[in-house]
């Protein structure tokens, strides 16, 4: 077993959350616990909680990460539109692609609960920053919409286009020809603007 002192706490930091990435690119993170995290790095499970509070905050931190990184394929998708429609396409489009490459890490993002207790404002400002990208663009697209309308369009959108890609990474789309959720989310994205 290392000892605390073999590495720094952001040595320590990001050797546990590469290690639980590394891990979920294989696996689900319901095969994950915080003594198999220990173990894999090579520690003893209270020096994780001592590091990040409790498993579940180790689990956000990981899952902060993965929104990081969809964050940063947004915008790259987002940055080659010729306007804000294609952008919005591009959005929804990197959402389900990135689900469909990180399944399991995907997945976390969605199931992963706070069994009661607050959600750190660090986290709650990664989300509001991907719900932001979306109301912006739409702002954009309607600028005439009033921002109660922009949010619940939002909000509409975006749970169409999770749906979608749950069904298409689980393959649930019970269906005897196979079904392409990227043509499913341009259908829905196209009928919703055409009528909003």
């Amino acid at each position: 077993m290392a000892r605390r002192n073999d590495h720094t706490r952001e040595e320590l930091i990001s050797l546990t959350l590469t290690t639980v990435k590394q891990f979920l690119d294989k696996h689900s993170y319901h095969e994950l616990s915080l003594r198999k995290i220990a173990n894999l790095i090579g520690y003893v499970p209270s020096t994780l909680v001592n590091i990040f509070g409790n498993y579940n905050l180790l689990l956000l931190h990981a899952v902060a990460q993965t929104l990081d990184e969809l964050q940063q394929e947004a915008v790259k998708a987002t940055n080659n539109s010729g306007d804000a429609q294609q952008a919005l396409f591009e959005l929804a489009y990197c959402y389900h692609d990135f689900a469909q490459q990180h399944p399991h890490r995907w997945q976390l993002v969605f199931e992963h609960n706070m069994n009661g207790a607050q959600l750190p404002e660090w986290h709650a400002k990664r989300i509001d920053g991907m719900t932001g990208m979306l109301e912006s663009l739409l702002t954009q697209i309607a600028p005439h919409r009033s921002g109660s309308e922009v949010l619940q369009a939002s909000r509409v959108l975006w749970s169409g286009v999770h749906g979608i890609t749950l069904l298409s990474v689980d393959d649930k789309f019970f269906s005897s020809e196979p079904i392409d959720g990227k043509e499913l989310i341009n259908n829905l994205l196209s009928n919703y603007l055409t009528n909003w």
